[in-house]
């Protein structure tokens, strides 16, 4: 196996964002008359992108129960406000990313993210965490028409870095990772401390399971 690009998923995998997005969420639940929903509760329904994330909060679901389109409106306008607040200050870097980045780069590889997360969200989170130098390029939640677990946005990194997706890799937490990069025709690695909607990855088909991201490195290295 060749491997000339990295694509690396950002919440769950790169960046621990549950406070701030569990703060924006209970803010908008507060605002709407509701009561407040554990830290635990909400990162289970984060992975498929914001307006999914409103929806699950204001039902405290996953069931994704459509919301009546006022109402929807109305709680997106309170989340993404309270969310710009907020977006990057209780975030944290998980441990090994750093040193697993710069390792990756050693190697010659070109690196990007591609997360559901939209790019006024994005950009700033990668910038105040210290890592956005590390990245030839960025696809968030809205540069692409669909987002992850469609391949779109990965094959769309895969051109903008000059790279197939048969020489290139994904690195997430989540099924919808594994979803998008197995639709890609590209390999695909899984970090066990992210998100996944509540659930345990140990299940989930992938080339590799890995502790960290200076474990996604050495494996990189052994290929």
């Amino acid at each position: 196996m060749t491997i000339h690009a990295v694509l690396i998923d950002l919440d769950g995998t790169l960046v621990d964002s549950i406070p701030d997005l569990a703060h924006a969420a209970n803010a908008m639940r507060l605002e709407l008359g509701m009561h407040t929903l554990g830290q635990d509760v909400i990162a289970s329904f984060v992975g498929k992108g914001i307006d999914n994330l409103i929806i699950r909060t204001i039902n405290a679901s996953l069931d994704n129960k459509e919301l009546r389109p006022e109402v929807f409106n109305q709680a997106r306008e309170i989340f993404v406000r309270h969310y710009h607040l907020v977006n990057g200050d209780g975030s944290t870097v998980y441990p090994g990313v750093i040193d697993g980045l710069k390792a990756m780069t050693a190697q010659g590889l070109k690196l990007a993210v591609v997360t559901n997360k939209a790019e006024a969200f994005t950009l700033p989170l990668l910038t105040q965490t210290g890592l956005i130098g590390f990245f030839d390029t960025v696809v968030s939640g809205d540069t692409c028409a669909r987002k992850k677990p469609h391949p779109e946005p990965l094959l769309y990194a895969c051109e903008k870095l000059g790279h197939p997706p048969e020489h290139s890799v994904f690195i997430g937490d989540s099924i919808n990772d594994v979803q998008a990069a197995q639709a890609a025709g590209m390999p695909v690695l899984i970090l066990p401390y992210g998100y996944n909607e509540g659930n345990s990855v140990q299940t989930l088909k992938v080339d590799a399971i890995i502790d960290s991201m200076t474990g996604a490195a050495q494996w990189l290295a052994n290929q």
